[in-house]
Parts: C-alpha cells; structure tokens; sequence
C-alpha cells in the first residue's frame, strides 16, 4: 500500500488522460452494476413475496434490456428498432391505465420501467432545466397529464417568418369569422425568437372569441437534440404532443378550409383508429428506388394500412399531404407512434435521415404511426386539386393550380394546402377565388414555380356557398395584411 500512491502519482503525471478515462470508466461500470443489483434485489424480493406477476417481470427485463443497449448513430437502419422499443411503451401504458388497482410497489416499478425507457429513448422528453421541471423522474406521465382529458382543439405551428404569421393570421381570421369554428386555438412556436411578443399580440387580436392562446414548445421539451428554432416543419409533431388538447388537429399556417375543421373528429377514419391522415399527389412512380428500398428494409410487417398504400403497393413517391393530421392521444398507441414521430423529427435524425430520404416532415407522420404499431387512416383518395382552368384552354376538361385539395368522407371538399394567394410564390398578394376542382384523375406535374394540372376525371365547379366562403375568407384576409402590417410582404 505504501508503494501504490507514488506510482499512481507516477503514472498520472506520465498520462493524466488515461488515468482519468479509466477512473471514470470503472465508476461508470460500478454505478451501471449497483444499480441494475439494486432492482434485481427489488424484483427478487417481490418475487419470494409473490406480488410480482409474471408479465411485469417481462416488462422490467425487457426494460432493463432497453437501458443496456441504446441506440446510437447512424440511425438511418434504425427506424424499425425505435418503433419495436415504441410498440412495448405503448403495451406497457396500456398495462399501466388498465390497472387502476396495481399494488402501489408494482405500480412503481412499472413506471420506473416506462419513464426510463421512454427517455433513454426519446431523450427530449426531459423538460428543460430552466422551467424547473428538469428533475422529474416520470416526464412521460407528466406530459400526458397535461392533457385535458376529453379536450379538443387545433395546434398551429407559426414562428419563424413573417410570412407564416400572416397565413396564420388568415386562418384564425378565416376560422373565426367565416366558418364560425368554436375549437380553442393554440398558435406553437419556439421560443421569443422564433415568435415575438408583438406578434402573438397581434395574432391574438384577430380572434374575436378570445380563445386562442400560445404555446412555447422550448418550455415542454429539452430542445438540445431539437433545435427546432430553425427546424421549420419539425415543430410540427412536438406540438401536436406539447398541446393540452387530448383530441388535436395540427394544422400548417396556410391550410384553407372550406367546411369547420369540427368535422374532422367526425370522420369515420379519425373515429376508427384515432390518427386522421391525408394523402399527396401520385406522382413520380418507380422513380425514387432509394426511398422505397428502405421503406422496404424499415417496414418488415406491414400493416394493413400500409397495405392499401400505392405508394407502398404501386411505387409513387410521396404518401402523405401533412397540412392537417388529426390524433386521438388519450389512446396509448397514438403517443406512442407521435413519440416515433417526433424522435425522426429532432435534429440529428432529420438531418442525416428523414429530410434527406424524402422531402420535410410529411412522410414522418404515417412512418411513426406504421414503425409503432399505431391504428391510423389516410382519406380515401389521393390528392385532389382545386384551381382554374389551363390559361392557353380553359375550356379543356382539366384543374391547374399550386394547392393540394382534400375531401371528406362524402367526397365534399374540405380543405387545401398552400393559402389564399393564387401564387404565394409568385405574388403572395394576390388572391383570386378558385373555380374547379378535380379527384382522382391523372397529374401533370408542373416546375416548381409553374402550376400544377390535374386531367382525365370531372372538372366539378364550386358550389355557391363554397365560393362565398372563399371570397370572404380572401375579404378577411386582406383585413389581416393590414393589421399585421404585412400587406407589403414578398417574402
């Protein structure tokens, strides 16, 4: 012993790194090992006792099995792995709310075995320090408190650009006053930077009913694997998970609707599964074989949802319209396949995945339901369109324009992607009220900044009432511009 300190001194002046790394290693190693001893010794004493029932056993290996092996970068082979360790969070929250009655020890341990498995896996669920949440031991069953249970109402993610604050002032404006939609409103964002104070206060203004209100998302979640403040659509998922509302509808700022958004909680595929999806166009077919290649190798048992896919069945390229998801999150498996929705949504994973394999947000959505096991259903028909006719023909049996048009389940026309201004790339002043719309027929697909034509089905012609509630939807919306002082904005 006399002898073992100056050679310790000896080695650490020589190599002080080493001599660290190890000494953190061995105490790493120690902690891992006392604590894994510690809920051994806990499981093997209700065991002699015989409280412990044979599937939450199961639940505390698996569990344990989880912790021990996390997952790393790169995550590109590991969207099926995340929605396997998603599908048992989902099983073991439908154990927990199935139980009312667990022993108060194995109600413990059951919530031990979610919360840590839950965050080593979502890792943003932890709230950050500086709300001086940053401690809690269950975030997972504090957010879902959070819910209002039975609540309903619409999140908007609407931060970042002056642009979305205006397409986001026209669909309050829009909601309120034309179409008389009474759901409570929660405009999302990230922090000050992303929305400032002034224009909340402006958005707040436009809604007469006083019931919209805002949402930090960077006070819910540790925005340190996010990084959502230039994340543009990855906000989208953290707040339809962030809001109160049990029974949400996320909405992008420049949808338009055409009927209350009410009736989406009525529609037999949101009323069925509890996840409310809507299709894209069907383009580009076989052209895209990365994509599907590894849709291929992440799907290994496809649901029967993904089954009646084209694009999974036929190889078009893209599935899902994003603009408007409806999610039931009192049901386990809905969170459960949000989570997933969201972990291809922080940061390191877009970036090297998710954005890259395909094109922002959309495709997530449907992705983290499938990988978890979620009950979901898209609208029965790809993407429809509403616009003109071709300007060269008008006549001729076809719709052109840059929006994306959905029905509801009696094919009534229910909303559209793009907002108000006929080309907001173009000129994002002007408006004009679409007279057309087309379903399932065949696309002509324009560049970029060209319209779209849709052919080979019924041109049908707007209703009356639809017309009007464009045109004052338009009306309002240039009552917006001026309010918020965005009626010269070109960008």
């Amino acid at each position: 012993m006399v002898g073992t300190l100056p050679r310790f001194r000896a080695v650490f002046i020589r190599r002080p790194i080493v001599v660290v790394l190890s000494i953190i290693t061995v105490i790493t190693l120690s902690y891992t090992f006392v604590n894994r001893a510690a809920g051994d010794v806990i499981t093997k004493d209700l065991h002699e006792h015989g409280s412990l029932n044979t599937h939450l056993e199961t639940i505390l290996r698996i569990s344990g099995e989880y912790q021990d092996h996390p997952l790393h970068p790169p995550y590109r082979d590991l969207f099926w792995e995340v929605g396997q360790r998603a599908r048992s969070l989902s099983q073991w929250l439908a154990t927990l709310d199935g139980a009312p009655d667990l022993p108060e020890n194995e109600e413990r341990m059951l919530v031990e075995a979610i919360e840590k498995t839950a965050v080593s896996l979502f890792p943003f669920l932890k709230p950050p320090p500086s709300t001086g949440r940053g401690t809690t031991s269950t975030p997972l069953r504090d957010l879902r408190r959070s819910f209002a249970k039975g609540s309903r109402g619409i999140v908007i993610p609407a931060g970042g650009s002056d642009l979305l604050v205006r397409f986001a002032g026209h669909l309050i404006s829009s909601l309120r006053d034309v179409l008389g939609c009474t759901l409570p409103i929660q405009v999302a964002y990230a922090g000050d930077g992303d929305l400032p104070q002034d224009r909340r206060d402006a958005l707040s203004s436009l809604d007469k009913t006083n019931n919209t209100e805002f949402l930090d998302v960077s006070t819910v979640f540790d925005d340190s694997t996010l990084r959502l403040r230039k994340g543009g659509w990855a906000i989208k998922p953290f707040a339809a998970l962030a809001s109160r509302f049990e029974h949400v509808i996320a909405l992008d700022a420049d949808a338009v609707f055409l009927q209350s958004p009410e009736v989406l909680f009525q529609q037999r595929e949101y009323v069925d599964t509890g996840a409310y999806l809507f299709h894209d166009r069907l383009l580009w077919q076989h052209e895209f074989r990365d994509r599907h290649n590894w849709w291929k190798d992440q799907i290994k048992e496809p649901s029967p949802a993904m089954n009646k896919s084209l694009v999974w069945t036929e190889d078009y390229a893209e599935e899902c319209d994003s603009g408007v998801v409806v999610l039931d999150k009192s049901r386990t498996d809905v969170v459960a396949g949000l989570l997933h929705i969201g972990w291809q949504n922080t940061h390191h994973v877009r970036q090297e995945v998710s954005y890259k394999i395909t094109y922002g947000d959309r495709e997530t959505w449907w992705l983290g339901l499938e990988l978890a096991g979620s009950k979901y259903q898209f609208e029965r028909h790809y993407g429809s369109i509403l616009g003109w006719g071709k300007d060269e023909n008008p006549d001729e049996n076809a719709v052109c324009s840059f929006a994306i048009a959905h029905a509801d389940q009696e094919d009534k026309l229910l909303w559209y992607n793009g907002g108000l201004p006929k080309n907001k790339l173009a000129d994002p002043h002007l408006y004009e009220v679409p007279m057309f719309w087309m379903m399932d027929g065949k696309w002509e697909k324009g560049g970029k900044k060209d319209m779209s034509c849709m052919v080979n089905e019924t041109r049908r012609a707007l209703t009356s009432e639809e017309i009007a509630i464009l045109q004052r939807s338009i009306e309002a919306a240039v009552k917006v511009d001026e309010i918020l002082g965005l009626d010269d904005t070109r960008s």
